[in-house]
């Protein structure tokens, strides 16, 4: 868990939601080089049930990119594209509150391919951390993550569950070729980032819910899961967890919407 008191409990409290929050800017450039009619209308949200909904398929083929009426932008020059489109999208504020302006592209591929990992690139996060302190609660000898903390995730999940998903894979089909240039620079050069999204989406969807409220130890000057079993999980399911149980589920039903619109 490493988290220390003093630090923030954020980190990547929007890791696995920033591709779902940085694509939703496929309303303004989807629809900018196709046209609202080509996009499809969204799809109903699944309802989350327990780790078997995620039964992993064969992943498909990586997408045709979708035809473009301008030119795609070299990657390492596609931010102000992508500023430009999330402003339209969510407004300068939001933009201003949650994105790291700078790399958007790469380090959002970054974040998804370390999800399913034990630690993640922190200094490759592409949005902010928010602001104040981790709560823990309980006595000194029985500590526990406090409910308070969940709140924290609320504003980025309100805007991960106002995304559309059919958009949102519109989005990345027309972009897909940076996403998988990206991809292909972090040492995998004959690997589909198309797989490698279905494969952390399915990994996700396996969190289990964990009762609350969350049991913590603190061997040292960072909390740590009470339970070995939470603690031994990737950092993307911990990072489910420590959501809470409204925002993770909320998580999980946008992610399933997405894999049903890439499949």
């Amino acid at each position: 868990m490493n988290l220390s008191s003093k630090d923030s409990f954020w980190y990547w409290g929007g890791g696995l939601g920033v591709l779902l929050v940085v694509a939703g800017i496929g309303v303004y450039v989807y629809q900018r080089d196709r046209g609202q009619a080509d996009v499809a209308p969204p799809a109903p949200a699944p309802t989350v049930s327990a780790p078997s909904v995620a039964e992993p398929t064969a992943p498909p083929a990586t997408p045709a990119p979708v035809a473009r009426a301008t030119p795609l932008p070299k990657l390492d020059e596609s931010d102000a594209e992508v500023v430009s489109g999330l402003t339209e999208l969510v407004g300068h504020d939001a933009l201003v509150q949650f994105l790291v302006p700078m790399r958007i592209i790469r380090n959002v591929v970054v974040t998804i391919d370390n999800l399913p990992r034990e630690k993640v690139a922190v200094n490759q996060r592409p949005i902010k951390p928010t602001p104040g302190k981790f709560i823990a609660s309980g006595a000194e000898d029985a500590r526990e993550m406090a409910a308070e903390n969940y709140a924290r995730y609320t504003p980025l999940v309100a805007i991960v569950k106002r995304v559309d998903a059919q958009t949102l894979v519109a989005f990345y089909r027309g972009l897909q070729p940076l996403f998988q240039q990206a991809y292909e620079d972090l040492g995998n050069p004959n690997a589909s980032f198309n797989a490698r999204l279905l494969q952390v989406i399915d990994h996700l969807l396996q969190t289990p819910d964990v009762a609350q409220p969350v049991r913590l130890v603190q061997p040292s000057v960072v909390y740590k899961y009470a339970d070995p079993r939470i603690e031994s999980l990737s950092s993307g399911q911990k990072l489910l967890i420590r959501m809470g149980p409204t925002n993770g589920g909320a998580i999980k039903a946008k992610l399933l919407e997405i894999r049903s619109a890439l499949t």
